[in-house]
């Protein structure tokens, strides 16, 4: 496994998070917003490592449980964490979306919840990619909004503020956050690891290079990772950031080869 995270710009905590054992891989995009520090003391970066090594330990010690009900325990054990000292009911209290891989008795199992992306790049075919479209049709609808809103004015968190209520609500999107009950909306899946020669997980800032710039296809991406790693990936989505003049995010990526020999 190879992995690159870059934080949007120098000197921001990075709000990302991925990590592997010999069974498994994790990524884990934290999300927040102005004002979050007031419905928790601990900020993104910590609920996203939290969720992320509470799910390592799970995905590798509890091997008769499905990877929904792993992250079920994940966010109630997090939200346990810092229940007591921060309203984490809160609608903008500190949230994540999930992609995880686990390997088990012969076939890959997939998890992601929430806007990260996963691919699964196969031997014979075009790359399966698993990717929850809820947000981003959802935020579509509040894109005009925000882009008449001054970023950072009152107006532009208030939209903010609006937008991440539709999160885990009927007919809204689901994220990791306080609730394990999020975790039954993931989406799941397997394979054959047969049928695999890698993977990648992206946090929604380094998938960017596909469903926001289109500067490559999802095989295209998975040729520059097998020729020149995640860093090149990352650089060229910030290389398109720059040039359109569009807010940097924080991009995380765990690319994982050799799975037909696993």
């Amino acid at each position: 496994m190879t992995m690159t995270s870059a934080a949007a710009r120098i000197g921001r905590v990075n709000e990302d998070f991925t990590g592997a054992v010999p069974t498994a891989a994790v990524l884990v995009d934290g999300a927040g917003i102005p004002g979050g520090a007031a419905t928790c003391r601990h900020g993104v970066p910590w609920y996203a490592g939290r969720l992320g090594g509470s799910l390592l330990t799970l995905a590798s010690l509890v091997r008769d449980r499905g990877l929904s009900a792993l992250l079920a325990e994940a966010i109630e054990q997090v939200t346990d964490d810092h229940r007591d000292t921060c309203d984490v009911a809160d609608p903008i209290s500190p949230s994540a979306a999930v992609a995880i891989l686990r390997l088990s008795d012969g076939l890959i199992e997939y998890l992601v919840l929430g806007d990260a992306v996963l691919v699964l790049d196969r031997a014979d075919g075009a790359p399966l990619v698993i990717s929850d479209p809820r947000e981003v049709i959802i935020s579509r609808s509040y894109e005009p909004a925000l882009e008449a809103a001054a970023e950072g004015s009152d107006d532009y968190h208030r939209i903010l503020r609006e937008l991440r209520a539709n999160r885990n609500q009927p007919g809204g999107f689901w994220v990791a956050k306080d609730d394990p009950r999020a975790a039954d909306e993931a989406l799941t899946g397997s394979c054959a690891i047969s049928e695999l020669t890698g993977a990648v997980l992206l946090s929604n800032g380094a998938s960017r290079i596909v469903d926001r710039f289109q500067l490559a296809d999802w095989p295209g991406v998975m040729a520059v990772l097998a020729s020149s790693g995640p860093g090149e990936i990352i650089h060229r989505v910030r290389q398109a950031e720059a040039r359109h003049a569009v807010a940097a995010d924080d991009a995380t990526i765990t690319h994982c080869t050799g799975l037909g020999q696993a």
